[in-house]
């Protein structure tokens, strides 16, 4: 006997157990056949991850190979990435760290509910990339100091030997990851789950923590610049976009979404 599974295309992504239940007169038997994979399908167009253009999908969801641009807007280099998310044991990494994540802890059932969703499960993933907030997240992030004890940021090149170290760990963070390493990580994980993703980089990127927009410097009235803003303006910044459409907000912003996981302050 031969039969095949439909699964609508907003299903919740993850794990399943499939059971076969025979039914004859008033016996009724079980058998349990297996373990199956749901995924995102942007090659499914009721799938809220649709993306049409079939190049498009080779390069966000299938390549598992990139350049990850650093550096300042005088000196741009060009940094190959190895995404890897077709690589052994990577998908069960993944789904995993859905289950380690706050979300989930919190209210497991809400949680698995919500997964048929991108931009939740993008939200989540953002949060599980960095474990600076102690949610057993991969990386831990660095920017001063030395370096010496751990791995220096600058010489990673690609995403699966974070996520295999993390696992060997224990799910304990990997130590250390700055704005590339964060974006390359995430990229790894959701592209994995079926969402295209890319990165992007921005350079004399400004870093606005009071949100009016600008970047305030204070000097006294003879002229003498004070040392009293927290606004700056970073050489480069690099963080994530994630295709899906936003019932939520309207067919305008459908698209291209903004994720960024390196830890510099805390969101709602």
């Amino acid at each position: 006997m031969n039969f095949t599974i439909s699964s609508p295309a907003n299903a919740v992504i993850g794990r399943y157990n499939l059971i076969l239940q025979v039914t004859s007169g008033n016996k009724i038997s079980s058998r349990f056949l297996g373990q199956f994979v749901l995924l995102f399908n942007p090659w499914c167009p009721g799938d809220d991850v649709y993306m049409a253009n079939e190049n498009e999908r080779q390069e966000y969801v299938l390549n598992e190979n990139g350049i990850i641009f650093v550096g300042n807007a005088k000196y741009i280099e060009a940094r190959g990435w190895y995404y890897g998310q077709f690589q052994d044991h990577l998908l069960n990494i993944c789904l995993t760290m859905l289950d380690l994540s706050l979300y989930y802890r919190q209210d497991p059932a809400i949680d698995v509910s919500r997964r048929g969703d991108p931009k939740y499960v993008g939200r989540v993933i953002s949060s599980m990339i960095n474990g600076n907030d102690n949610d057993n997240g991969v990386l831990l992030g660095k920017w001063q100091g030395s370096f010496h004890s751990h791995e220096n940021p600058s010489r990673w090149d690609g995403s699966v030997v974070i996520l295999q170290k993390w696992r060997q760990d224990n799910y304990k963070p990997v130590q250390y990851g700055q704005c590339w390493v964060f974006a390359g990580v995430m990229c790894t994980v959701l592209r994995c789950l079926g969402i295209p993703t890319r990165l992007v980089s921005n350079f004399n990127s400004a870093h606005d923590v009071d949100r009016n927009l600008s970047i305030d410097k204070y000097y006294d009235s003879s002229g003498k610049s004070l040392n009293i803003g927290k606004d700056s303006t970073w050489d480069y910044h690099v963080w994530n976009e994630s295709w899906f459409i936003r019932p939520d907000l309207g067919m305008s912003y459908n698209g291209w979404q903004v994720l960024d996981a390196t830890p510099q302050e805390q969101s709602k």
